[in-house]
């Protein structure tokens, strides 16, 4: 199924068992990608060759470090899109965990791991910043 025929489709079809394989295909994707792309950045960490000079220690150390920073927001991803898999398992993809309404297909197209609908998102935004304001 395309993404169109997706958006076509009726809105009783919302998250049917070709809906579901639809974005269970797409996480698995997703997931297949962000893997190969860690292990590829593990690799380039681990092939680092220490320098005696010490403009090249503090290129190489920050480089180091954005390398890092990028693993562990890769690594939240892949942990975001695991969560979502097992919402899949238990049918609660596709559904906000606040209100229990649908997400919405092209949430979903956006943000295959969204597990709030965009008003419960803009909620919870708007309660973070008045706790943060505050």
């Amino acid at each position: 199924m395309t993404e169109q025929e997706l958006l076509s489709q009726p809105a009783e079809s919302y998250m049917d068992a070709a809906q579901l394989a639809f974005f269970h295909a797409l996480l698995m994707a997703q997931r297949t990608e962000l893997q190969e792309r860690i292990s590829g950045e593990f690799d380039a960490l681990r092939q680092h060759e220490p320098s005696s000079d010490p403009s090249d220690i503090g290129t190489a150390e920050e480089q180091r470090q954005w390398q890092l920073r990028l693993l562990e927001r890769e690594k939240k991803l892949l942990d975001k899109i695991d969560e979502t898999l097992e919402r899949m398992a238990r049918g609660e993809y596709g559904w906000c965990k606040e209100t229990g309404e649908p997400i919405g297909l092209r949430r979903l197209l956006l943000r295959p791991t969204a597990s709030l609908s965009i008003e419960a998102k803009e909620r919870q935004e708007r309660r973070e910043r008045h706790l943060r304001d505050s």
